[in-house]
């Protein structure tokens, strides 16, 4: 038995179609209802389904003022505020095409993201960093067009062009992912493949408004049933969390795995009664972390997988009963297979990771890339360039990368991207990057260097932040005599990771 997943597609997306009109429609039967609540010391912001919508329609007609028209991409350089998922749905129900940034890119790396989308215009709060654009609309501007009168939602082929995402690339160029319309339709599969989720749901996310974890699965998800999202406000700690939750009756809880563990660090039960389960995705979770939650909780956490190119296609479920150690299945609905060069693996075989191109969650390619998208296909199969075995029951455990790619809270990083910031740092020799456990559970990113005698630390982290986002600079500065290599020169990145493992 080869190890592909396929029960049958899933239902058609509607045609005509508009993402943020199939976003808020559910809502809008119950229009006094609570969208979302953001949760601060000082209090709660609340937006009830009609005055989201006003403002998301408000918003189409403002940026369609400015002479943009449909297909013309609008790149979103916002802080973690209400104002990036109304722009996001904004543009989208005009038929523009938004680009959603982290706020934690420098100058230097959105100067990258604007020769890649070309947009036609930049919708910039001022404290966040980017390069000058001839069309700016500044965040009074774009608040502004919230009170304008309603646009008509632009419908059209669900497979046009919707949204633009970027992710690292192991070329270490940022790729730029064109996702159609439609995409946001193949998020119900998770509806009751990941989220068992339901319209009288609360759901909180840990993560920013500024996050494509969090506009997906913390807002797009529950608007899209007519459920409640909840937003803890900027500055909440970890630690803070479980009182706002159980203050507020959230019943479904989405994190990184990162946030669970900060969750658990004082050991203490969590006193959580409306809670069903929580929700984790961005990196593998550690499975001691789901059972130090289970302990503290008496509720599960549900894992999913996916990334940029086709969000999560494979997960947990509160009606499945899935091992420890696996991911769980492919949702029902996808097509799924591992494969090696000759095509599906067998059965407990490993295999790369791979989504059929049917799926309606896939993108439409990286954007002016069609060499590189085409490099991502294996006949109909696209390959994610992650590792996994499937076994008798369609369960898939993780079995890492087939390349050198990081994850840093989440995010996905080059290696390639970070050494080429760092090459220039003065009297740095040689460099090479990778991930490295720190504790149990706990990966940071940890630069490697050659250089005649170590360098100044806290130089190296300043000299990097100049040209990185954040999330994407090393914590840790390793002087070595030399780097490891290969026969053919090239550096050996998983030797570095094993041998600083090794030693500590």
């Amino acid at each position: 038995m080869t190890s592909v997943f396929d029960e049958g597609p899933f239902e058609p997306c509607p045609s005509p179609f508009n993402m943020a009109a199939y976003v808020l429609e559910a809502g809008l039967q119950m229009p006094e209802k609570d969208a979302l609540l953001i949760l601060g010391a000082a209090g709660v912001e609340r937006w009830n389904y009609a005055a989201l919508e006003r403002a998301v329609r408000g918003t189409a007609t403002g940026l369609l003022s400015l002479g943009l028209v449909p297909g013309d991409r609008v790149l979103m350089r916002l802080g973690n505020t209400v104002d990036f998922p109304i722009a996001y749905l904004g543009a989208l129900a005009a038929g523009l095409v938004p680009v959603p940034t982290s706020s934690a890119l420098t100058e230097a790396e959105t100067r990258t993201v604007l020769t890649t989308a070309s947009p036609a215009a930049v919708l910039r709060d001022p404290d966040v960093a980017c390069v000058p654009h001839d069309l700016t609309v500044d965040l009074a501007q774009l608040r502004g067009f919230r009170d304008l009168s309603p646009a008509t939602y632009h419908m059209g082929d669900p497979e046009r062009p919707g949204y633009i995402v970027f992710t690292s690339g192991t070329s270490g160029v940022p790729r730029a992912v064109l996702h159609a319309h439609r995409a946001i339709w193949a998020r119900r599969m998770m509806f009751d493949g990941w989220y068992d989720l339901r319209p009288a749901d609360r759901l909180l996310h840990a993560g920013a408004f500024n996050w494509t974890y969090t506009l997906g699965t913390g807002l797009m998800d529950p608007w899209t049933q007519g459920a409640t999202a909840l937003i803890p406000a900027p500055g909440t700690a970890a630690g803070q969390l479980p009182d706002l939750m159980a203050e507020h009756g959230v019943t479904l809880f989405a994190a990184a795995p990162g946030v669970y563990r900060q969750m658990l660090k004082d050991q203490r039960i969590l006193s959580l009664p409306a809670l069903r389960h929580g929700l984790s995705a961005g990196e593998k979770l550690a499975p001691r972390v789901a059972a130090r939650w289970r302990a503290a909780t008496g509720t599960e956490i549900h894992e999913a997988y996916g990334m940029s190119e086709c969000s999560t296609f494979i997960s947990g479920a509160p009606r499945r009963v899935v091992r420890p150690e696996s991911l769980g299945q492919p949702q029902q609905g996808r097509r799924v297979a591992l494969l090696d060069a000759d095509g599906p693996v067998p059965r407990d075989t490993e295999g790369t990771i791979a989504v059929h191109r049917s799926d309606p969650g896939l993108m439409l390619g990286y954007l002016n890339a069609p060499e590189e998208t085409a490099a991502r296909m294996q006949g109909d199969w696209f390959l994610t360039g992650d590792q996994a075995s499937m076994d008798e029951e369609g369960q898939i455990t993780y079995l890492g990368r087939n390349d050198d790619m990081m994850n840093a809270g989440g995010y996905r990083v080059s290696p390639i991207e970070v050494e080429a910031a760092l090459a220039g740092a003065p009297g740095l020799t040689a460099v090479a990057v990778t991930d490295v456990e720190v504790k149990a559970d706990a990966r940071v990113i940890a630069a490697f260097y050659t250089a005649p005698a170590a360098l100044d630390e806290a130089a190296l982290a300043s000299y990097v932040s100049e040209t990185l986002a954040r999330y994407k600079q090393p914590r840790l500065y390793i002087h070595l005599p030399e780097l490891p290599m290969g026969a053919n020169g090239k550096i050996l990145r998983r030797a570095l990771r094993a041998g600083f493992e090794a030693a500590t």
